[in-house]
């Protein structure tokens, strides 16, 4: 069987088309961008985290609130540091589909790093993330985990 010139342009254009459609980019698969984006999250490196923010990200919290805009995403993440300094995820699985990675584990952190008389102000709850991925970068960050625990802290340490 003979495949001409043409043919082969025509498929690699169509594994190109596929890969671009699959969001892996030259930067690197989409586990390569999200496995950076945690690590700039548990390094608190807001800088690192919003150089890997799509143009259009929407981040949104486990209470459903949005945040979106380049200035508006560094202030939040800026000031949830601010929160707990030791802010980290631990990753257990993850599903890989599409341009979607889903994720599941824990969310951690310790309220302003104080160890108080009233009780540890650490937490650590199981969460989940979304994180939907566009070419090189993330364009939506979900979060879904129970914040009662953290919003008690909070309020123990007012």
């Amino acid at each position: 069987m003979d495949v001409s010139l043409v043919q082969l342009q025509a498929q690699a254009q169509a594994v190109s088309r596929w890969l671009a459609e699959d969001n892996i980019g030259i930067k690197g698969t989409r586990m390569n961008i999200v496995d950076e984006f945690i690590a700039a999250i548990n390094a608190a490196d807001v800088d690192k985290i919003c150089g890997l923010l799509a143009d259009d990200h929407v981040f949104i919290d486990s209470q459903g609130n949005r945040v979106s805009g380049a200035d508006e995403l560094r202030a939040a993440w800026t000031g949830y540091f601010e929160l707990f300094p030791d802010y980290h995820i631990e990753i257990e699985g993850l599903i890989d589909k599409g341009n979607i990675v889903s994720l599941w584990g824990f969310a951690a952190g310790t309220y302003r790093n104080l160890k108080g008389p009233e009780g540890p102000n650490h937490w650590r709850v199981p969460a989940a993330w979304i994180a939907v991925v566009h070419g090189a970068t993330i364009r939506r960050w979900h979060i879904y985990a129970d914040n009662q625990p953290v919003i008690e802290i909070i309020r123990r340490n007012a």
